[in-house]
């Protein structure tokens, strides 16, 4: 047997080190490193698939080409591009606790009614428990079958045995190869996990998703390269004090990316939520200073979302800044504009939050937060039926914004009158009052 030796992987970036360190010379991650054995029983990696190279006018499409199942969950539908994939390979992540398990469950249930055989496989429950929670759903059926099992091998076996035709393995952290050293959710067990799933996809044609954790900085635990190996990644998300849950697609190879769907969690289980923009302006406070609704555009669906702001009265030389569901730099910025504009806040605390829980990304927001902040710090209300959107330049000019039109018919839909716009939004087809403005400045008088 050949002698075995220690190395060092980072879990974060899978750099080799021969010796631990504190401090990942690669990606200065602290603690990174973990400890693996490597000897004589390392398994070699297996190839997936044939090595015989083709033209492309004689690669086989199958029985038809691309072939979708239709979950019957309208808005995992719609983030995934349509429906599942066949021979796809789905990596869904989120916190602890947030739903995943429950909702590949009421999804695969959904698939099991239609007789689509189902292979859920467990590495972190007993398969009472999950039957205990079917049962609490309703959604037991003969056509899903069960696995509580860490083993890789145990895998293959159930796989051979139930022949599925949809393979779920919650959680890629929890399964292991016994072949290869290594503790199960390291480097290399992760990666051998992941091409074992994507040999499973392609070479059978099972659609697969692979439930993963997040770290505490929101990013899919273990290497990147799991994202860049499977052809779609879900983000479930929650803020953990509201029963709403936002599914988000970073990336897919068979549909748009930036999509995204809406749940609520409720007594008898996840329920989507088809009408997101009434669901988020549902507790919405009229006639308060400090409010402005704003249309924000995800993949597709234009979103209605309350801006909340607060204008603290003056403080030290050093105000707190605070930002929920906008990036916080952004917010320094702005309010560095808004001081340009007249606006003196430079000794007052400010605090923004998009109501509901969801995180806005995009620059269209930028007016919203700027006439919110004015609201606050002036007391006067924002019209309750005045839809705000607008990028804001560093000069404080506004800026034009993607699909002016589907966000205004968002917001007229909802009873909106009235938009506050930068001047380059077209009258064609919005159906609202506009009132376009040049500047920050115009927009704020």
């Amino acid at each position: 047997m050949a002698k075995q030796r220690s190395r060092y992987v980072c879990q974060q970036c899978a750099h080799v080190a021969a010796t631990w360190m504190g401090r990942c010379p690669e990606c200065s991650a602290w603690n990174s490193l973990v400890e693996e054995v490597v000897g004589a029983g390392t398994a070699k990696p297996r190839r997936a698939g044939s090595s015989l190279a083709l033209p492309m006018t004689e690669v086989s499409l199958g029985d038809g080409g691309e072939v979708r199942l239709r979950v019957g969950i309208g808005e995992l539908d719609r983030v995934l591009g349509g429906g599942l994939v066949t021979g796809s390979l789905v990596l869904l992540g989120g916190d602890p606790g947030v739903g995943k398990s429950t909702l590949l469950l009421i999804a695969m249930a959904r698939f099991a009614t239609r007789g689509i055989r189902v292979l859920y496989v467990s590495g972190e429950e007993s398969a009472r428990q999950i039957r205990l929670r079917a049962d609490r759903l309703g959604i037991a059926s003969d056509e899903l079958y069960l696995l509580a099992d860490t083993s890789l091998a145990a895998v293959r076996d159930a796989v051979e045995q139930v022949q599925p035709k949809i393979l779920v393995l919650d959680s890629v952290q929890t399964l292991h190869n016994p072949e290869l050293d290594g503790v199960p959710g390291g480097i290399s067990q992760v990666r051998e996990v992941a091409a074992a799933a994507m040999a499973l996809a392609k070479g059978r044609d099972i659609a697969t998703f692979l439930v993963g954790h997040v770290t505490k900085d929101g990013n899919l635990a273990g290497p990147r390269a799991l994202e860049h190996l499977v052809d779609t990644v879900l983000y479930f998300e929650g803020d953990g004090s509201s029963a709403l849950r936002v599914l988000r697609a970073t990336k897919n190879r068979f549909g748009s990316t930036g999509e995204i769907g809406m749940f609520e969690m409720r007594e008898d289980g996840l329920v989507e939520v088809p009408d997101a923009s009434a669901r988020l302006l549902k507790e919405r406070a009229l006639g308060a200073p400090g409010t402005v609704v704003t249309c924000a555009m995800e993949g597709t669906r234009p979103l209605l979302v309350e801006v909340q702001a607060l204008v603290g009265s003056e403080t030290n030389p050093t105000p707190s800044r605070t930002a929920v569901g906008i990036d916080r730099q952004r917010l320094s910025l702005l309010l560095a504009v808004l001081g340009k504009s007249g606006l003196p806040l430079s000794d007052h605390d400010v605090f923004v939050s998009v109501a509901g829980g969801v995180r806005i990304t995009e620059p269209a927001v930028d007016l919203a937060v700027a006439v919110a902040i004015h609201s606050s710090y002036s007391g006067q209300v924002v019209p309750q039926d005045l839809l705000v959107f607008g990028e804001i330049g560093l000069v404080g000019e506004l800026r034009g914004v993607s699909q002016p039109i589907a966000r205004m018919r968002e917001a007229e839909r909802h009873g909106f009158r009235g938009a506050l716009c930068p001047t380059s939004t077209p009258e064609e087809g919005a159906g609202l009052r506009l009132q376009r403005c040049l500047m920050l400045r115009n927009a704020l008088e």
